[in-house]
């Protein structure tokens, strides 16, 4: 199986944008006010299932040598992509791969939430724990996904679009944790700790994810090697 680098990065950009996009509006109090909340629950799995989506490619991405590190041509010429594969040594593959296991968190913690009734053990238990361990696993991926860029925390790179993908994924993932530490329902009144924080968190997240996803484009762009560069180097 092959395809051409500059498209499947595309790709992974796309499906990360309608995901985000879809819990954007998900977290929009008017728009669950206009539609339901079966609508605007179904509205958050859907785009977890982008999310899960865009994640998969991007890990075939990251252990796809052929697909990353390329020049102006050689983006457009199909290269082999590797469905299964175990680069550990590999930061942005591990960013990938911590990433992707997240999102089928999500895909459990949006689809639980659509049953209705539930009481507030049910809820913890299968909405918040999975939504819990999607996030913990998405600050590990930004966390890989920064190391991959810069190869240290402290290091700035204004310049390097590359750089402000990885922090603003970082800001959406520490959002993201915020709103599932501030959805958990106590038992005691059946509400959660903070339903304003938990909105917030989920839709400013979801922002910072969206912005991201975009500056794939240019990122792609910018990260390009020189047509005369003899020595191809993988790109974050």
């Amino acid at each position: 199986m092959s395809v051409r680098p500059v498209r499947l990065n595309a790709v992974i950009a796309w499906l990360f944008i309608v995901g985000s996009a879809c819990f954007v509006v998900g977290s929009v109090p008017a728009y669950l006010e206009a539609v339901g909340g079966t609508v605007d629950g179904v509205t958050y799995f859907v785009g977890s299932l982008f999310f899960t989506s865009a994640s998969f490619c991007q890990l075939v991405q990251a252990q796809s040598p052929g697909t990353t590190g390329v020049d102006a041509s050689g983006q457009n010429r199909a290269a082999p992509v590797r469905l299964i594969g175990w680069e550990p040594d590999d930061r942005g593959w591990l960013s990938a791969a911590t990433q992707f296991p997240g999102t089928l968190f999500f895909n459990v913690s949006t689809l639980a939430a659509l049953t209705h009734n539930a009481n507030a053990a049910e809820s913890d238990r299968y909405v918040w724990r999975p939504d819990l361990f999607g996030s913990v696993l998405f600050l590990v991926a930004s966390a890989f996904g920064i190391l991959a860029v810069s190869g240290r925390f402290l290091v700035v790179e204004r310049r390097s679009v590359a750089w402000w993908v990885a922090w603003v994924n970082m800001l959406g993932s520490v959002l993201f944790m915020a709103s599932a530490l501030a959805s958990y329902v106590l038992p005691s009144t059946d509400e959660l700790v903070s339903t304003r924080l938990s909105v917030a968190g989920t839709l400013l997240g979801a922002v910072c994810f969206l912005v991201g996803a975009a500056l794939m484009f240019p990122a792609w762009r910018q990260g390009l090697i020189p047509s005369s560069d003899p020595i191809p180097r993988r790109t974050a």
